[in-house]
This record gives C-alpha cells, sequence and structure tokens, in this order.
C-alpha cells in the first residue's frame, strides 16, 4: 500500500497545517517560538532565526508522531492474523472521521480540544523550540487528531513497523513544511495568512472528502489494487 498511503498522508499533513484549528494561530506560534513581536502587520524578528527555531518546532512534533506511527504498528503486528478484520474496522472509523470533518455527523466527543497552550516566556534557543514541539505533537487540536487518528489506524495495518514509522515521517512533512514557509512569510506581512483564512472551511472540506475515500479504500481492500496501478507506472520513455 506504500505508494497510495504516501499521498494520503501527505496531503493529510498539509491539510491538516491549514485546517480551521491550527492555521490562524500560526502568527501566534511563530512570535512565541522566536520571541519576536507581532507589531505593523507582520512579526518582526530575525530570519535566520525563524528558519531554526521552525525547524526545531517541526522536528519536536515530528519526534512524537513518529513514535506514535512505531506503537501503532507494533499493535498492528500483535493482531497481524487479524489483519482483514483490522483494515474493515480501521477504515469504517476512518469513514466516520471524514463524515465528522464534512459536517455530516455532530460527534461531540470526536471533537475534545487537546491544545497548545504555554504561559511561559517566547523560547530562548532552538532546544526550547523543540520542547514547545514535543507539547504540540502530544496535545493537537481536535481538527488535527481527526486527520493524525486516520493515519494511525493506517499505520496499524502496515506490514512492518518501520513503514509505520514512515507513514507517520511523511504526515510529519507534509504539517511541518507549510508551517516554515508561512513562518517564514510571516516575517514580511500578514497579508497571505488573511487570504488563506478566507478559504480554510473549504480546506476542511477537502480533507474530509480525502479521508472518506480513504476509509472506503481501506474498508473495502481497494487500496492495494491501487497501489498495485500507481507503481505500475513508469517514468522510463
Amino acid at each position: 500500500m506504500e505508494n497510495v498511503t504516501v499521498i494520503f498522508a501527505l496531503t493529510a499533513g498539509v491539510l491538516s497545517f491549514f485546517s480551521p484549528c491550527i492555521f490562524p494561530l500560526i502568527p501566534a506560534y511563530t512570535a512565541h517560538l522566536t520571541g519576536g513581536t507581532i507589531n505593523g502587520g507582520k512579526v518582526l524578528v530575525d530570519k535566520q532565526t525563524v528558519m531554526i527555531r521552525s525547524l526545531f518546532f517541526i522536528l519536536g512534533f515530528s519526534v512524537i508522531f513518529v513514535l506514535m506511527g512505531a506503537s501503532a504498528s507494533w499493535i498492528g503486528q500483535l493482531i497481524a492474523s487479524y489483519r482483514e478484520t483490522v483494515e474493515r474496522v480501521s477504515g469504517l472509523l476512518i469513514i466516520i472521521f471524514g463524515l465528522q470533518m464534512l459536517g455530516w455527523l455532530q460527534l461531540n466527543f470526536l471533537m475534545k480540544t487537546k491544545s497548545f497552550n504555554s504561559s511561559s516566556k517566547p523560547s530562548a534557543n532552538p532546544f526550547s523550540s523543540f520542547l514547545i514541539g514535543l507539547a504540540f505533537g502530544s496535545g493537537w487540536t481536535p481538527c488535527v487528531g481527526l486527520a493524525l487518528s486516520s493515519i494511525l489506524l493506517m499505520a496499524g495495518s502496515t506490514e512492518t513497523v518501520y513503514s509505520g514509522m514512515f507513514m507517520l515521517w511523511i504526515y510529519s512533512l507534509g504539517l511541518g513544511i507549510p508551517f516554515l514557509i508561512i513562518s517564514f512569510t510571516l516575517t514580511y506581512s500578514f497579508k497571505t495568512v488573511k487570504s488563506i483564512s478566507k478559504i480554510l472551511p473549504k480546506l476542511s472540506k477537502i480533507n474530509g472528502v480525502i479521508l472518506l475515500g480513504m476509509g472506503l479504500l481501506l474498508f473495502t481492500g481497494q487500496m492495494q489494487i491501487i497501489s498495485s496501478w500507481l507503481s505500475s507506472w513508469s517514468w522510463a520513455p
């Protein structure tokens, strides 16, 4: 399933970043991570500092997510003899998550908040940014939780622990690369953030459609068939 799951994991990571729960908070995150101030419609801080602190923050939550992927895969190995059942149950749960994000279901227990919140002083060094990344990865918000939970369910269906870890690493890249780009953009202007914020509800719906499709493929056993079809394509003339 590698070809398909990598695409899904990367896309889910990107769309998680642009969720209404995360994206509007990026200016505050950037200012806190770098010790900068928000003034004149931008974050006032050295651009090299933004780059270094953001990378350590991304590394922090990536470590947590990859460890989650390893745990999910390890559990999956313990019940490998029931893999088909696990895939069907996982697919059904992912379908429910997708319907929730589309607004077609209203299950309040899926939207309990575990948000990052810190009253401490701005981080003074890259290691502090790494710790904040660990905190973010350990207490994600509801919108990220649905997509992340779906990827973890898929990680539990992989054949090896390393496959599950790799899947969560790809998810982390999908979440981290946009964060790095937008954080750097904020040192120039908030205009990009304001423009993207207007289309966040549509992006959330797209995420819901993707989760719904992913769940249906996993539930019906079509994931491997599509992956095999993709692997048959070659760039060779």
